[in-house]
């Protein structure tokens, strides 16, 4: 299909170069770099004369000029094109922009953490949802907070999901937790201000905490969660996920939850709070958010990315109504805002019970996931954080770590070791092994590949450590 393009092109009379040559020139230009495509339609004489201001004679003899080289084509009453010809190799442009690394091959078995199963889902209630999502018109002024349906819906489920009761005017609805770390950054801190970030940890929350001018400070962390003696008295916020520790598993406990709201209140921070994996427990008892136990020192982040699908951008963030109120008009003034017809759509999952028809079927799933990656790899290593979320940490000496990853690689199993996510010092170390995006054949050929792999590395140890013995005698 031929379709026309509107030339950003502009002349010059101050100039010894004629108006009819620049012209000409331009489009030879803009159709060498691909600006002018080949089945482009260009404006006619009179209306590009009429555009640039000059003479209709001026833009005649620049089309005719590029006929005669063989740059437009066209007949008289049909209109004037570029011609269809043989493409140029364009040369490569510098950029700052690195793109994402290309997916790993399909027959590749990936048990890297952070990625939910999306392959099973009620297709039937999908469509509906988005149905209804489009039946609805354009909105103009977006809430900041969120439509207000659904901030209702998001109450009831964290109620019912989380055990926390918060109403309507307690929720934020964000397009995920990046969005939501963001929005706390904007509003909690400012250039200079120090922000903790468990370590290891997260790591878009350095990311995010840094863009915003913070100075990031690491919070070291042990097999329960982020340890609290220690932690520095000057922090403006504190990033934590006690649900499930990303990525040694941890569950922080009571206790330590307590120490730390305790040091929330003596220090003036803001513990902001990912509930990260909190909808998905296996054999044990859900743990009471931070922010029921104190609504005054927590802001606490949730995102359906785990629960439904990353590619939905709805999450949630939960604080008292003074601090909504600040990031809302905050939000408004940067014109950051969640997609109308998406939140629509979840509003409908969550009215019609889809959603937690869907995550019951999920934790099912993921609980026959886990009892695959426990069963094979249990009896060969130490397993931390298994009782709940999405992956596990495979407790290991930092010596064998690297290779281990290496060589399950070069074997089509891609892994993840808590090094990738430390910033100063490790406690704690091993391979991290997510159990959500692959299936649960491949969990269970890529765990015995695993499991190989860490008996034949320890055999070598064995072996090396007799053969120095038996030197020094």
């Amino acid at each position: 299909m031929r379709t026309h393009v509107d030339l950003p092109v502009s002349l010059s009379r101050d100039t010894a170069e004629p108006l009819t040559t620049q012209l000409a020139g331009w489009l030879r230009h803009a159709m060498l770099d691909g600006t002018l495509a080949p089945g482009e339609r260009l404006p006619s004489t009179r209306a590009l004369a009429a555009q640039l201001a000059v003479s209709r004679t001026v833009v005649t003899e620049a089309y005719q000029q590029l006929y005669a080289e063989g740059w437009l084509d066209g007949r008289h009453g049909s209109g004037t094109f570029v011609a269809e010809m043989e493409a140029t190799p364009r040369p490569p442009r510098e950029s700052a922009y690195v793109p994402a690394p290309p997916p790993p091959p399909a027959d590749w078995i990936d048990l890297r953490p952070g990625q939910p199963w999306v392959r099973d889902y009620d297709r039937a209630a999908w469509k509906r949802a988005w149905r209804r999502a489009a039946d609805l018109p354009p909105g103009d002024s977006p809430d900041p907070y969120g439509l207000p349906h659904l901030r209702e819906l998001l109450a009831d489920h964290l109620r019912r999901a989380r055990g926390m009761a918060v109403g309507p005017e307690n929720i934020l609805v964000t397009r995920g937790t990046g969005n939501g770390l963001d929005l706390c950054a904007l509003a909690l801190l400012g250039p200079g201000a120090r922000a903790g970030v468990e370590d290891p940890g997260y790591h878009v929350a350095r990311t995010v905490f840094a863009a915003r001018g913070a100075e990031v400070v690491p919070c070291p962390v042990d097999a329960d969660g982020v340890i609290v003696d220690g932690l520095p008295g000057d922090l403006r916020v504190l990033y934590t996920t006690p649900a499930h520790q990303y990525p040694l598993g941890g569950r922080l406990p009571i206790p330590r939850r307590e120490r730390l709201l305790a040091w929330a209140g003596a220090t003036g921070a803001t513990i902001v709070e990912d509930d990260y994996d909190a909808e998905f427990r296996y054999d044990v008892a859900p743990l009471p958010a931070l922010y029921g136990l104190d609504p005054s020192r927590v802001v606490l982040l949730g995102t359906l990315s785990k629960i439904l699908a990353p590619d939905v951008g709805v999450g949630w963030l939960v604080g008292e109504p003074g601090l909504l109120g600040r990031i809302a008009g905050l939000r408004r003034a940067v014109g950051d805002r969640t997609s109308g017809p998406v939140q629509q759509a979840v509003a409908t999952l969550l009215e019609r019970g889809d959603i937690d028809r869907h995550l019951r079927r999920m934790r099912l799933e993921y609980a026959r996931r886990r009892a695959a990656v426990v069963e094979i790899l249990g009896p060969v290593c130490r397993l931390r954080g298994d009782t709940a979320g999405l992956h596990v940490l495979a407790e290991l000496p930092a010596a064998v770590v690297p290779g281990l990853v290496e060589r399950a690689r070069e074997r089509g199993v891609l892994l993840d070791s808590t090094g990738r996510h430390h910033h100063g010092d490790l406690s704690l170390h091993g391979v991290v092994i997510g159990y959500g995006s692959a299936s649960l054949p491949d969990i269970r050929r890529g765990c015995r590949t695993l499991a190989g792999l860490i008996r034949t590395a320890r055999s070598g140890a064995a072996a090396g450590g007799a053969a120095r013995a038996a030197s020094g005698r």
